[in-house]
């Protein structure tokens, strides 16, 4: 199967969708998104000109991804999560130049009716707790809450909470991946 494109959603001219892909319901892609392999595209969601998605991510219903945002590969966007590209819009004067970018890496996950606010990267494996707003970038890892979102944690890539302190040093060994965790300061590194 190249791709799968419900019969309400709308895909514009030049869009280039990657196999294994679906878009679901009412959807609208912009012709310049690109978007990869394997990917799930939920109901009601709107992907703009200049968005790329990585492959095997996760798009659930109501998302809105507007010009200037990346999604690296393996990427869970819960509903509603909605993603801006400029930091001080008015109506009534263009800004299109001064979009900012957002960069999500491989295997984030932003919570339920999350904003990310532009300008920011999200770090590898980060988690977003849901109606959390990031308005700073996020380091890997990372577990962030709250308006605006601050770090309240770690999590490992299977998706749990590691018991480790924000700062300092320690070890975390996660028995479903079977791997080890290792925090330096303020950085979490999978060892």
């Amino acid at each position: 199967m190249r791709y799968q494109i419900h019969e309400t959603a709308i895909v514009d001219n030049g869009a280039l969708i990657g196999p294994n892909t679906k878009i679901w319901h009412w959807s609208h892609v912009s012709g310049g998104a690109k978007i990869g392999s394997d990917v799930s595209i939920g109901q009601n969601v709107f992907i703009g000109n200049k968005v790329t998605i990585g492959n095997s991510c996760k798009i659930q219903n109501n998302v809105s991804i507007f010009d200037a945002v990346t999604l690296e590969e393996y990427v869970f966007c819960g509903p509603s999560v909605v993603f801006t590209n400029v930091y001080n819009p008015r109506a009534m004067i263009e800004r299109k130049n001064e979009y900012k970018s957002i960069l999500v890496k491989k295997g984030a996950t932003l919570g339920a009716n999350c904003t990310v606010v532009c300008g920011v990267v999200i770090g590898h494996f980060a988690f977003v707790a849901a109606g959390s707003v990031i308005t700073k970038s996020v380091k890997p890892y990372a577990l962030m809450a709250g308006n605006p979102a601050v770090q309240k944690g770690w999590m490992s890539e299977y998706g749990l909470r590691i018991p480790l302190p924000l700062e300092g040093k320690g070890d975390y060994f996660c028995d479903k991946e079977k791997k080890l965790y290792r925090l330096n300061d303020k950085e979490l590194e999978k060892i």
